[in-house]
């Protein structure tokens, strides 16, 4: 089960938040517009970041852009 370890695996990409506008969910409590997050692991919708609570969390890719 992959994600008893996402918090200690390595990061494999860095992404910006650039919004937290949601539709159905409050994701302002647990991210920050601006700030750079740790992708742990990635599905076609979604960005698992270590989010501010410091648990790892599932979120659309819409709230973010990637980072060089």
């Amino acid at each position: 089960m992959i994600h008893y370890t996402w918090a200690t695996r390595p990061t494999i990409k860095k992404v910006k938040c650039v919004h937290t506008n949601a539709e159905k969910y409050m994701v302002s409590n647990v991210l920050t517009p601006g700030k750079v997050y740790e992708v742990k692991n990635e599905t076609d919708e979604f960005y698992f970041v270590v989010d501010n609570s410091g648990k790892v969390g599932g979120f659309y890719k819409d709230y973010f852009e990637e980072v060089q």
